[in-house]
């Protein structure tokens, strides 16, 4: 079974795949971020939103490539698709990746897609501004604490029009704003239910 945590910086995804992970037994795979860029992408987003964006894309082919090898039932924090319909297609919109550069990144990135078994679920944290925010800040990344509310509300925009309209494939929302599961695992009860019933169903279409 393949599961998938997506949801805007901040929203707690790699908490939430860690947990998961616990109350499954699956495998978890993390985001990369040790990415090279990012420190200057947040200082100058224009002049390294490519780079930072291939760099993210290239890692989530390598997971990919091990996720294919090894077969095993996991959950991977992060999607490659909201590298592109999220942050990529963010990123062109304000003007702050060329239209040759994003056209280059969406061919590589279709390729990609082709090579990637579809997840069997996605689930999708969704939380406000003033949440994110305050789940960045307690964070303490340094190259975080410039990230405007303005930029996290585009995202925010950007990620509900995709799930909503682009999506194909079964989605589980979390309401993070009003579900504290970093300080009440227990609430994600319920979801670990929803998810070992749909695992059962997987392997008995084996």
């Amino acid at each position: 079974m393949y599961i998938v945590i997506a949801g805007n910086i901040g929203s707690g995804k790699t908490s939430l795949t860690e947990i998961l992970s616990e109350k499954t037994g699956m495998k978890a795979y993390f985001e990369d971020s040790d990415n090279p860029y990012i420190g200057d992408f947040y200082e100058d987003m224009s002049r390294w939103s490519f780079n930072l964006q291939i760099y993210f894309l290239g890692n989530r082919i390598r997971q990919a490539m091990q996720i294919l090898d090894e077969g095993n039932d996991l959950i991977q924090d992060r999607t490659i698709y909201e590298d592109a319909y999220i942050f990529a297609a963010n990123l062109h919109e304000m003007g702050l990746m060329s239209s040759r550069d994003f056209d280059t990144y969406m061919k590589i990135f279709d390729l990609s897609t082709k090579m990637i078994s579809k997840p069997d679920l996605l689930i999708y944290l969704k939380a406000g501004v003033p949440t994110l925010v305050s789940q960045i800040r307690k964070r303490g990344r340094a190259y975080e604490m410039g990230i405007m509310d303005e930029y996290l509300e585009r995202l925010n925009l950007k990620y509900n029009d995709w799930i909503e309209n682009i999506y194909e494939g079964e989605v589980i929302t979390i309401d993070v704003d009003n579900t504290d599961f970093i300080a009440d695992p227990s609430l994600l009860d319920g979801l670990v239910t929803r998810i070992m019933d749909i695992k059962r169903r997987s392997d008995d279409c084996k």
